[in-house]
């Protein structure tokens, strides 16, 4: 077991660091005239030169990021280039509201998605099924961006139940707190689920037509006791597998969902970062969400070995 999880971080460390390498290169290569675009078109040249030299601009690109990659093995992600603040507190204040948001609709998306995808599975070939089925594919046709002014309007707007934008920490009110991230939560649950669901009824289907299911259930034991206590173990694999990527895409589409929510999240600051060109906060961004989705993936290959030992060989 050491072994497998001494692989699995020397892969996750790899992974960050060619991420790290590629996403430099391509913002600080094609940036342009950096400088330029912090002072204004109005700024003298000498003005530009010298912001080009204290932002370091001027050497070479492989010096560059040996300097960020230095200082990001402290703890320095360095400054933004438009607002007197540190990358690392910035992320620091924004990362709570993202995590909050993507943690609580992935556990709510898991717990429905396993509800549903179980009991199509269950009851293949019935009219169950087929609603299950055809819900899904028509709420994953939707993109969640019109989910998500769907329930503005009808439950913030219309019926006034929860707000349409803005958010409370947890630290400042648990109640506050969830009655902000509510309607956001619900619209990348809806996703979630319909991409999802479908995954794990494929994965149950394949596990309740192995041969030692029809020995349990010849043994008399109880359905209950065929699909929750064996069969879903074993399906619990590539119910994992699809735990991860849809962590990848709620990351994703919080970047939508918070600046259509007015969240003070990752994904809000992602954008605006984009549209200014701030590409330290773009850098600290990208480096943070890479070590997370890493950890996350980290922690599913754990609880993959304990489900599935063959895995710790592979």
């Amino acid at each position: 077991m050491l072994t497998f999880l001494a692989r699995r971080i020397v892969t996750g460390a790899v992974m960050v660091f060619a991420i790290s390498v590629l996403t430099f290169t391509l913002l600080y290569s094609t940036g342009g005239n950096a400088a330029r675009r912090i002072l204004g078109d109005f700024a003298s040249e000498e003005a530009v030169a010298l912001r080009t030299q204290e932002l370091g601009l001027d050497r070479s690109l492989p010096e560059q990021y040996f300097d960020w990659l230095t200082s990001a093995l402290t703890g320095d992600l360095g400054s933004s280039w438009f607002r007197a603040v540190q990358v690392n507190e910035e992320l620091g204040r924004r990362l709570t509201a993202t995590l909050s948001l993507v943690a609580v609709s992935l556990l709510f998306s898991v717990i429905i998605a396993m509800f549903v995808g179980v009991l199509a599975a269950v009851r293949r070939g019935t009219w169950i099924d087929r609603v299950i089925q055809t819900t899904s594919l028509g709420a994953a046709a939707i993109p969640g961006f019109l989910w998500a002014i769907a329930l503005v309007m009808l439950f913030a707007l219309n019926l006034r139940w929860f707000p349409a934008t803005g958010f409370v920490r947890p630290t400042d009110s648990i109640g506050g707190w969830i009655h902000s991230i509510t309607l956001p939560v619900i619209a990348l649950v809806i996703g979630g689920v319909a991409s999802s669901a479908q995954q794990i009824r494929g994965a149950m289907i394949n596990v309740v037509n192995q041969d030692y299911v029809r020995t349990l259930r010849s043994r008399g034991l109880s359905p209950r006791s065929v699909i929750f206590k064996h069969s879903l173990r074993n399906a619990a694999g590539p119910g994992l597998a699809v735990i991860a990527l849809q962590f990848v895409g709620m990351l994703g589409g919080a970047v939508i969902v918070e600046n259509l929510f007015n969240i003070p999240g990752l994904g809000s600051l992602s954008a605006n970062a984009s549209i200014q060109g701030d590409v330290p906060i773009l850098m600290g961004i990208v480096v943070i969400i890479a070590i997370i989705v890493v950890v996350v993936n980290l922690l599913l290959d754990i609880a993959q070995g304990w489900l599935n030992p063959k895995v710790r060989v592979s």
